[in-house]
């Protein structure tokens, strides 16, 4: 049975419950609401949390661990000469699947009989071919081994499903029968249902915590295979990369640091000063009319697509640099540079800079705007000696927050920096960044357990640490200065 299916059923029982609960209430009081503990409501919501919420989070967790288990019973089935040269057991399990995904779907579409595919055999019928009629495509070609397996796989998966299915229903025919049965004038329905809805939004809440924990884990899991395969001194400490997927690969990580860092500072220094004046401006200068027109105009930079922002710098700035200032001067002949990404990252990072600016600014009491000119300070003064010192705390955040972003960007800086790894001043020159690395390292048909793909995560990781340093010192920048005004 289709999970959508399930769901939908749950749904329905629990809907059904809902009114049925605050028919029951009603009825037990014959229609005399006053005589009620709570809203009749409240007893229909009784009964539809009692009905939904354990089916689906069995439904869930049913979902969760049902591939761990159909994985660990079809592995066994996978023997040595099932495995190919130069392949491994976690692929031939991926063709595991798509193979039983396949099948699934010629029986559906009326190209295979149970009974054909029970009598199948893999020397005696082109599986490939079948399986690229449905639209699948396996590495390597199919195995008796792996054949069995798949059908296998597609019967655990099955009777799986029914199970589910059959569990599911039950248990929110159980929950609905349960809740309606404590239906009385006296119950309180209404404390239930909001200790429910309590916890429901508490686990909900911790939906972030725990997808936090998971990345970090897996970078961490990962990260600690891979310096068991690569010394960790070396990735650390070395001043080259250049990863060799035949063998002896050097994986220092101080060349992409730099340049992540580099372009990240170029694009800070283009940004911050323009993006600090337009927020005064639109804050203390410009009329409501004009206010109006600008921010829009401005924000819509944060909405445009970073892949538009690396084609502008390919074709665009990368090749006016290139033309009129490195070629005259000397200092490179690429488009592809650090002060292209940095230049265009420093646009894309206006309005991140601008927009908070602004409204730290806009928050700053206005009776110390009142008080200077009392004093008879000018405008000008007043922005610089007394807004700017005020809104201090909000800007360098909105500062650092610009920086974590202008780090972790990707698209601009392979299309405007090129992906040299190297340690130099010139910014004019091509240099990359851990972001470019870690999606060049993880394409293309690679081995998973290789030190060369498992670099990653490592690197994935040092950026991590390096983006929670900027959010920490961010916070403790804020909560240190910021002053509270009534």
């Amino acid at each position: 049975m289709n999970i959508s299916l399930v769901i939908l059923a749950v749904v329905a029982i629990a809907t059904i419950g809902f009114f049925l609960g605050r028919s029951r209430a009603l009825a037990a009081v014959e229609g005399d609401r006053r005589r009620l503990h709570s809203l009749p409501g409240y007893y229909g919501q009784t009964v539809f949390l009692f009905s939904a919420v354990p089916a689906l989070l069995v439904t869930l967790g049913w979902l969760l661990l049902q591939p761990l288990y159909v994985e660990s019973q079809i592995t066994g089935m996978i023997g040595a000469a099932d495995i190919a040269e130069g392949s491994s057991r976690s692929l031939v399990m991926t063709d595991v699947r798509r193979i039983a995904e396949g099948l699934e779907v010629a029986l559906a579409e009326g190209r295979l009989s149970e009974a054909e595919l029970a009598s199948t055999r893999a020397e005696e019928t082109d599986i490939r071919a079948l399986l690229a009629e449905v639209g699948v495509a396996v590495a390597s070609e199919v195995e008796q081994g792996v054949l069995e397996a798949a059908k296998q796989y597609r019967a655990i998966t099955g009777w799986l499903q029914i199970a589910l299915a059959a569990v599911a229903i039950l248990l929110s025919l159980a929950g609905c029968a349960l809740a309606l049965s404590r239906i009385t004038p006296e119950f309180r329905a209404r404390n239930v249902s909001e200790r429910a809805i309590k916890a429901l939004l508490i686990l909900s809440s911790t939906v972030a915590i725990l997808t936090t924990v998971g990345i970090v884990a897996s970078l961490v899991f990962e990260t600690a295979h891979f310096f068991r395969l690569y010394p960790a001194r070396d990735f650390l400490f070395s001043l080259t990369w250049n990863p060799q997927f035949q063998g002896g690969s050097d994986l220092g990580i101080l060349p992409l640091l730099w340049g992540t860092l580099y372009v990240s500072l170029v694009a800070l220094v283009f940004a911050v000063p323009i993006g600090l004046l337009v927020a005064i401006y639109l804050s203390e200068y410009a009329s409501r009319r004009m206010r109006a027109i600008v921010k829009p105009a401005v924000e819509i930079l944060a909405g445009i697509p970073t892949i538009v922002y690396g084609l502008f710098a390919l074709i665009t700035v990368g090749p006016l640099l290139r033309d009129y200032f490195a070629e005259p001067m000397g200092l490179g002949t690429s488009s592809s540079s650090v002060l292209t990404a940095g230049l265009v990252m420093g646009i894309m990072l206006i309005p991140f800079v601008s927009s908070l600016s602004d409204d730290v600014i806009n928050a700053v009491p206005q009776a110390m705007r009142d008080g200077s000119y009392g004093l008879g300070a000018t405008r000008s003064e007043t922005v610089r000696q007394v807004i700017l010192p005020a809104a201090l705390p909000g800007i360098v955040g909105a500062i650092l927050l610009a920086a974590s972003r202008a780090i972790g960007e990707t698209m601009i800086v392979v299309m405007g920096a090129g992906a040299a790894a190297k340690l130099s001043l010139n910014p004019l020159e091509a240099m990359t960044t851990i972001t470019v690395k870690i999606v060049s390292q993880l394409t293309g048909d690679t081995e998973f357990a290789s030190p060369e793909t498992l670099v990653a995560f490592a690197l994935g990781l040092s950026l991590f640490v390096v983006t929670l340093g900027l959010n920490i010192l961010a916070l403790y920048i804020v909560r240190t200065y910021r002053e509270q005004y009534e």
